[in-house]
């Protein structure tokens, strides 16, 4: 075994591992090169919890608009702390979904799990710390009640999901949004995680319908006791003019 190999097995052994900071072999490289690519300017970071995917934007060098929709109290208010620092970055205390309303979130006690839906014993299993410990009331809101006064400059956009099963009623509430937005992100599950979720092959066909491609794939949350996959990333961008797999052409 020569030293390179040595080195690798080494830190493996201890849980970590060397990559290149290429688009091809690291994630965050990857996301970088296609916000760059796809000319993203406005973010719409749906189901923000306290901020985590804003700040990985800033890390990975997006300098442009975001606006954070996050419902629940508790997680708004380190979000609204964080963005308070950032000219460039709204937050809203709000839900998305299929209609203008009000609806329950349970409250996980890791706070980033928390949905409106039941969580399924399949996720209680493999994160323990995601089980629900309250309840809070909240204000839904449809993207397409919100867009023309959020986005009057419709360039550039990127609709990222974290929505925890939510994913499908916020895309139903979002057919003109959809219209003007050519980049998805949106977390898919493979097997049910939350009570009457849409599963991974179901929001793939929404989006491939409405015109979108696949453009990458990333893992996100793993059963470790199984290495189980349970949910990945999917980013979907609609290319002009180029024809899309499965859909009739003119």
């Amino acid at each position: 075994m020569n030293a390179k190999k040595a080195i690798h097995a080494w830190m493996r052994w201890w849980g970590y591992d060397l990559v290149r900071y290429r688009p091809e072999s690291h994630f965050l490289a990857r996301k970088s090169k296609l916000l760059k690519s796809f000319g993203i300017s406005t973010v719409l970071d749906v189901g923000a919890n306290a901020g985590q995917y804003g700040r990985l934007l800033r890390e990975v060098g997006y300098r442009g608009r975001i606006i954070s929709f996050e419902p629940l109290s508790s997680a708004y208010g380190v979000l609204k702390s964080v963005a308070a620092r950032d000219g460039a970055w709204q937050v809203l205390n709000i839900a998305l979904g299929e209609a203008d309303g009000g609806a329950t979130i349970n409250i996980a006690r890791n706070s980033l799990s928390s949905s409106i839906l039941p969580m399924t014993p399949v996720h209680e299993v493999a994160s323990p710390e995601s089980k629900y410990v309250g309840r809070e009331e909240v204000k839904v809101r449809k993207l397409d009640s919100l867009i023309e006064q959020l986005c009057p400059n419709r360039q550039g956009m990127l609709l990222k999901l974290d929505a925890q099963g939510y994913e499908k009623k916020i895309i139903e509430g979002a057919e003109k949004s959809l219209t003007l937005i050519d980049t998805v992100e949106v977390e898919l599950s493979l097997v049910p995680l939350y009570e009457g979720q849409a599963l991974l092959s179901e929001i793939c066909e929404m989006l491939l319908s409405r015109g979108y491609q696949w453009v990458s794939i990333e893992p996100v949350f793993t059963d470790s006791a199984t290495g189980r996959l349970l949910q990945i990333d999917g980013m979907f961008h609609r290319f002009p003019g180029e024809p899309v797999a499965g859909l009739p052409q003119a």
